[in-house]
């Protein structure tokens, strides 16, 4: 059980400014894809099969969009702002595929912060292995709130 426990949280909405960055990448390996396919039984052929990909404009699978968003969406869990965090809105494009085995470059960037309305926004950028645009959007994040005292006041005098 975890409750009371300390656990890691991202950082306070006042703990973050606009113009910071984040890079990362990822590569797109089989596990990614078959872990996927497995949890949503999604058997487009257009993500799995090579004779039918390579009648298509496409000429081989490509990697599932949502496959791509999850990516982001850890990237926000895990680093900026990290633990704690949710993102509340999401606009995304994706102006080129990306294959399998392919490596995503991603660079995240504050661009403005909402006290009030306790979020920040961010810009994705995400490019492939040839620097071509693959990602591009916006993104409204709820930083962590500071965890509330699950014990009242009184037992804290103790």
């Amino acid at each position: 059980m975890l409750l009371g426990k300390k656990r890691k949280l991202g950082r306070n909405i006042e703990e973050i400014q606009a113009g910071e960055k984040l890079e990362m990448s990822e590569t797109i390996e089989d596990k990614d894809l078959l872990l996927y396919l497995g949890l949503t039984n999604d058997n487009n052929p257009l993500f799995i099969q090579h004779d039918y990909a390579s009648m298509t404009p496409f000429k081989k699978p490509i990697v599932p969009q949502i496959l791509l968003t999850g990516m982001i969406t850890a990237a926000v869990s895990k680093y900026l702002p990290g633990p704690g965090s949710s993102i509340k809105k999401q606009s995304l494009s994706f102006p080129k595929p990306v294959y399998h085995y392919g490596k995503v470059n991603f660079l995240f960037e504050v661009t403005e912060i909402n006290q009030s309305a306790h979020s920040i926004m961010m810009k994705v950028e995400g490019k492939n292995e040839k620097n071509e645009l693959v990602i591009i959007g916006d993104l409204e994040i709820c930083p962590p709130y500071p965890p509330k005292s699950i014990t009242s006041n009184t037992l804290e005098n103790f």
